[in-house]
């Protein structure tokens, strides 16, 4: 008898198990239809279903048809928006394209009367002009230059369906319309045919749910491809497009989406659809049955119950979390490991209150700033009791965002001018407050320095060579 060997399945992590029993449970919706107004998306297969999560440590997670590729179509459009913003500016761009929502259909003639100005870039008027506004010598430059961008939000180099892109010129009468009603009120200011043969363009450009995925994850990172570690935009056209798209990005169903999901958005008519859950991840999602809206059904719904399962909504409370003050204190409950002379313990006895420390920890935002600011305006030496030196020890804060750095460096200026002196210890030396007296190595080694002051400061000081290192297990002298 034949002996059979079986080889056990290998677990899938979390991420790609949970992408892959959303797949499962919506494959077989079929509800919706096909583009038809383009041929060439009226011959793909209804049954393709693929999504893709890619994080900002460049780690993609896939399941289904994430790696077959599908025409960019209006996905393209929050990216090429990046570019036109590079390139002008936002004040530019927003005296050309508005930045409100329609309320309307992607294809519908929505023009701010007299002006002629789109409501949005995530319409097709919108977006037409958008591409008009590329920096370019002609119009072949100009789609080179968003593939090359597009190409860099991806990682990679995307190629162009040129029979989707033939469809598209032959049937796109009513994008025709809306540039030449743009061009008749003086807010597109090139040809028509140029600007929509570069329009088409780079609507059919080839991606999969994996490389969309990364696209958004990019925008979701500040501009920088978490995979190639490419800075594609800066931060502020990175949060700009994420606006527009939370507000716009889904049409005539993005006030509903935004209920609903909560994530910044965009749909197309292919079937994708590109969203971010700001530094966090991109999510890339793909099949082609299309609802009334023009969205696809399964990808809809598919980030319905993402959002839903994983509390992704921008609204979403986070909860309670540890407190950013771990802990405070003064010298007379809490001292360096530096072995003492007698004199010297008997000084920082009598005047450990004159050094006051805090600890901090977590992922310091606005708020939790804000709690540190309350704590640190009670330091004063012109109080009773108060501390003429503080401690901040920060080798437990994970971030320090910049508004939070702002607010507490203040701060710290402002103790500095009522007396007090403050020692930083972080292991990390990353400079976080650069108004402080000093960065050392260590808490330990920043409350050492501060005792080491009081001491002087009552001629109480030792030199260094007669001190000796605290040993776990010794007392003092």
């Amino acid at each position: 008898m034949s002996k059979v060997t079986t080889r056990a399945r290998a677990t899938p992590d979390p991420i790609t198990a949970a992408l892959q029993e959303l797949h499962d449970s919506l494959a077989s919706d079929a509800g919706g239809d096909l583009a038809t107004y383009i041929p060439q998306l009226a011959r793909v297969d209804p049954g393709l279903f693929g999504l893709a999560l890619a994080t900002m440590h460049g780690r993609v997670y896939k399941a289904g048809d994430a790696d077959v590729p599908f025409t960019l179509q209006s996905v393209s459009k929050p990216f090429v928006y990046a570019l036109a913003l590079a390139d002008l500016g936002l004040e530019e761009v927003l005296s050309r394209v508005g930045a409100e929502p329609s309320g309307e259909a992607f294809n519908a003639i929505s023009l701010e009367p007299g002006s002629g100005r789109p409501s949005n870039p995530m319409v097709n008027a919108g977006a037409i002009l958008t591409t008009s506004l590329v920096r370019a010598p002609d119009p072949v430059a100009r789609f080179e230059r968003i593939r090359e961008v597009l190409s860099a939000f991806a990682g990679r180099r995307l190629e162009l369906d040129e029979a989707v892109f033939a469809s598209e010129l032959e049937t796109g009468d009513r994008n025709r319309a809306l540039a030449y009603l743009m061009r008749n009120a003086g807010s597109l200011r090139c040809g028509v045919d140029e600007v929509l043969d570069v329009y088409f363009r780079q609507c059919a450009l080839l991606a999969t749910s994996v490389d969309v995925a990364v696209m958004a994850a990019t925008l979701a990172n500040g501009g920088v491809n978490p995979c190639t570690k490419v800075t594609v935009v800066s931060q502020p056209i990175a949060e700009h497009v994420l606006a527009v798209m939370a507000s716009c990005g889904m049409y005539d169903a993005a006030g509903e989406w935004l209920l609903r999901v909560g994530l910044p958005a965009k749909s197309g008519v292919s079937g994708g659809l590109v969203a971010a859950s700001p530094g966090q991840f991109g999510i890339g999602l793909f099949s082609p049955l299309l609802d009334a809206r023009g969205n696809s059904v399964r990808a809809v719904a598919a980030s319905r119950l993402l959002a839903e399962r994983f509390q992704l909504h921008l609204m979403h409370h986070p909860g309670r979390s540890v407190p950013v003050i771990a802990r405070a204190g003064s010298a007379l409950t809490l001292q360096s490991g530096r072995r003492r002379l007698r004199t010297e313990r008997e000084v920082l006895h009598a005047h450990g209150d004159d050094i006051d420390l805090r600890s901090l920890q977590g992922d310091i935002e606005f708020a939790a700033a804000e709690v540190i600011l309350q704590s640190l305006s009670t330091v004063s030496p012109a109080r009773p009791g108060g501390a003429r030196w503080l401690v901040l020890d920060v080798q437990g804060v994970s971030r320090l965002h910049p508004v939070a750095a702002r607010m507490l460096d203040s701060a710290v200026l402002e103790l500095g001018s009522r007396g007090v002196v403050v020692a930083v210890g972080d292991p990390h030396r990353r400079g976080l407050l650069p108004h402080a007296a000093v960065e050392l190595p260590s808490p330990e080694e920043a409350l050492e320095w501060c005792e080491d002051a009081l001491l002087e400061s009552h001629g109480a000081s030792l030199a260094l060579e007669q001190r000796e290192p605290w040993q776990p297990g010794q007392g003092g002298e």
